[in-house]
């Protein structure tokens, strides 16, 4: 598990608090839970290992401490500024780590429910929109920063601008102000608000939810999710139909239907 050079504490906590679930939590809250190359490279290594695992069929990405994530470790990043090249080269590094780590999350076989308590700015912004669901408690807040101090958040907009509308990303990106909970939800940011300090109970009620349906289902479908999502309309109602045919065939299919009609529970088997 990788840590800070600098300080023996773990920078993510990799936990199995249930059957099928994994929890992931970001685990430098001194540091405001900024994402550091250690924090980014736990987070990809725990999801690789993840991907390959179906008796993990959800995963929950929390935060320790009073902050979800301020986005990059600024004091990190500026402290190459006195490269020769001024940064340039240490500056697409780590934002090509993030973008991947960010993508990875997407990819993930499985789904990713964010349980967001306290801010999420910038990376942190995107992280939680790069989630398939995200929990928010009551006092949580989001935005995307850079204008105030002349860095526009390139690329949390992406993350942010495929999960609300262009309106209200515009808003965010150009203004930098907090949206809180209530309007995080509104916005589409998050799918529900539940009191402050229930985050991550909700989250894993939700994920506890899911985990009981086939994980080869859940894999056919978000793949199939983000696939259409980049397609014009014939060309997702195709993909889809194919998608659909080929999950008709499988296994657990037949079982889910089966048992349907029986009036029965379904016994997974992944195929």
């Amino acid at each position: 598990m990788n840590t800070e050079t600098t300080i023996d504490t773990p920078v993510l906590l990799v936990e199995e608090p249930e059957e099928g679930i994994a929890l992931l939590t970001l685990n430098r809250p001194r540091a405001r839970n900024s994402l550091s190359e250690a924090l980014m490279a736990a987070v990809s290594k725990a999801l690789d290992g993840i991907a390959s695992r179906p008796d993990v069929r959800v995963v929950v990405l929390a935060a320790a401490g009073p902050v979800f994530s301020a986005g990059h470790d600024l004091k990190e990043m500026t402290a190459h500024r006195a490269d020769p090249d001024r940064g340039r080269a240490y500056f697409s590094d780590v934002l090509g780590t993030c973008s991947a780590m960010m993508q990875r999350i997407v990819r993930l076989p499985q789904p990713v429910i964010a349980a967001v308590e306290g801010v999420a700015t910038a990376a942190g912004c995107q992280l939680v929109a790069s989630c398939d669901l995200a929990v928010a408690g009551a006092a949580a807040r989001f935005c995307t920063p850079g204008v105030h101090i002349g860095l526009f958040c390139s690329t949390p907009m992406v993350a942010l601008s495929r999960n609300i509308s262009r309106k209200h990303a515009m808003e965010m990106l150009l203004t930098g102000e907090m949206v809180d909970a209530q309007d995080a939800a509104r916005f589409g940011l998050v799918n529900r608000v539940v009191a402050e300090g229930e985050a991550l109970a909700a989250a894993l009620a939700m994920a506890r939810t899911i985990a009981a349906k086939s994980p080869l289902t859940l894999k056919i479908g978000k793949r199939a999710f983000y696939e259409q999502l980049e397609m014009g309309l014939s060309d997702a109602y195709r993909h889809a139909s194919a998608v659909m045919v080929e999950n008709m065939l499988a296994r657990d299919a037949e079982e889910g239907i089966g048992a349907f009609i029986e009036k029965r529970e379904p016994n997974w088997q992944g195929r």
